[in-house]
């Protein structure tokens, strides 16, 4: 009996420690890249803010279930909205006459669960690959 009491206030002491570890983990993380590409503002727009056209460049969107929802369009600003995730391009003036920057960030947010809080420091290497690829695959589109 003794183990057994000692067994269960070891897993709940051990549980409580790792939830208190988690709440030093912030509950919003922003993931960014970003690219020169030389092409008009309009044309740039088109593809970011057209859901239709991410298949062309923005990997895996061909066989996405349900994509995201473009909630803003803006001059310079394309967002899109998911279930706890925010994907957001921006665009600025490279300083180059026909380059524009084109920032593309995912705001991921968390609930207070251990495990998520955890997992939120595997995001970069998940998504910030796939994220370059899709650039790429923009300003290779976009350059013809």
């Amino acid at each position: 009996m003794r183990f057994i009491k000692l067994g269960l206030i070891s897993v709940v002491v051990f549980a409580l420690l790792i939830t208190a570890f988690s709440l030093m983990i912030p509950s919003q993380v922003r993931i960014s890249k970003a690219i020169d590409i030389s092409v008009d503002r309009d044309t740039l727009l088109n593809q970011l803010s057209n859901t239709n056209n991410w298949k062309n460049w923005y990997p895996g969107a061909d066989s996405i279930q349900q994509l995201s929802e473009i909630t803003t369009i803006t001059d310079s600003t394309v967002i899109a909205k998911q279930s706890r995730a925010e994907s957001g391009w921006n665009l600025y003036d490279a300083g180059i006459p026909g380059t524009l920057t084109v920032q593309w960030y995912m705001d991921f947010h968390l609930r207070w669960y251990p495990w998520e809080k955890f997992s939120s420091l595997l995001l970069e290497k998940r998504y910030g690959p796939i994220m370059e690829k899709g650039l790429d695959n923009l300003k290779k589109r976009l350059e013809k």
